[in-house]
């Protein structure tokens, strides 16, 4: 098949999207006589501040979504953003650490977890979701804030710090480039690895149905490739995440991130990009180092097309870095914002 061409790059992408997710969740079926059989009960889900010992719920009214979370410490606000298909349990491992000496906030994002949206049209892309974060701040009475994302909450992060500048003081995006050069690198080993962009993507409701299916089975694929098995997750974490993605509605925002990813998130991107937008605060860029592929620019390289001030270097451990090599991050997060808010 000629992947050179833009039919052929579709189809290829299409062809391993296909065969990744049949691998991942089997083949679903639909109808009255093959229905597939129902997820099992949901365990009672931890409170979030029981994974926050000191902290308090974070529960915050903003137009249009009714954010939820936890916040905890006292100092200088840093806001904390989790990725896909995780909830700001995600920080369990940092945020203790960070409450001495900063307020940590901490969200779940739009339609994950248990952050509620009320209006979906237009659709939350980073750009909606970053305004919806700066009113979040400013309720708590943060006009200036640092900013931790992984993920997809490094996406939102990076977003919010190119359109409200004056607010961010210090960006650290973790296991991430910026999404116009992931997708402008995307090859075979990342269309596999990641069929999920692709297949996420898809227009409303194919992508929705297929989760539903089986969702149990999928969060605890999507989760075992991250970290090469779901071992470095607690057994009472691993069942929030679940219990989180049997939500439709988190399913269905999910798909709406990946979906705007691929049109208003690139374009916005290439906007910035045209017109020699760049980040105006300090970045660290903290990633694992298998994203370091040899012929190939560094995660730290491009960012700094993004910004003049950028650091950072590969740490052991898979994607989920924040769950998986909390020391390490924070024995490079602490120095840096101790710069930033010097």
């Amino acid at each position: 098949m000629d992947t050179n061409s833009p039919g052929g790059r579709r189809r290829f992408l299409t062809g391993l999207t296909t065969l990744a997710v049949t691998a991942a969740i089997g083949r679903p079926t639909f109808g009255a006589s093959e229905a597939s059989p129902p997820a099992p009960p949901a365990p009672a889900p931890a409170d979030g501040p029981a994974f926050f010992p000191g902290f308090q719920p974070l529960e915050v009214e903003v137009a249009d979504m009714h954010f939820r979370g936890v916040l905890g410490g006292a100092g200088p606000p840093v806001l904390l953003l989790h990725g896909y298909p995780e909830t700001h349990i995600t920080w369990r491992l940092v945020a203790p650490e960070l409450a001495r000496s900063y307020t940590v906030i901490i969200p779940d994002l739009p339609g994950y977890g248990d952050s509620d949206t009320r209006a979906d049209t237009p659709r939350w892309t980073k750009r909606r979701v970053g305004d919806a974060l700066v009113q979040l701040l400013a309720q708590l009475g943060h006009r200036q804030f640092s900013v931790i994302g992984h993920d997809r909450g490094a996406r939102a992060a990076y977003r919010l710090a190119l359109d409200h500048p004056q607010q961010v003081r210090a960006l650290v995006a973790l296991s991430v480039v910026p999404t116009l050069d992931a997708l402008e690198a995307v090859d075979q080993d990342f269309a596999v690895h990641n069929f999920h962009w692709f297949l996420f993507a898809q227009p409303f409701d194919l992508p929705e149905r297929l989760l539903a299916s089986a969702p149990d089975q999928f969060i605890t694929s999507a989760l075992a490739r991250m970290t090469a098995g779901v071992a470095p997750l607690e057994p009472a974490v691993l069942a929030a995440y679940r219990a989180a993605f049997r939500k439709s509605s988190a399913r269905h925002a999910m798909c709406e991130d990946y979906r705007a990813a691929l049109a208003e998130d690139a374009a916005a991107d290439a906007a910035d990009r045209a017109a020699g937008h760049q980040l105006a605060c300090p970045v660290l860029v903290l990633y694992p180092a298998e994203m370091a592929k040899t012929g190939a620019a560094t995660p730290v390289a491009t960012w700094q097309r993004w910004a003049a001030d950028v650091s950072g270097k590969a740490l052991p451990g898979g994607h989920l870095l924040p769950e998986e090599s909390p020391a390490l991050v924070l024995a490079e997060v602490g120095p840096f914002l101790r710069r930033a808010h010097s």
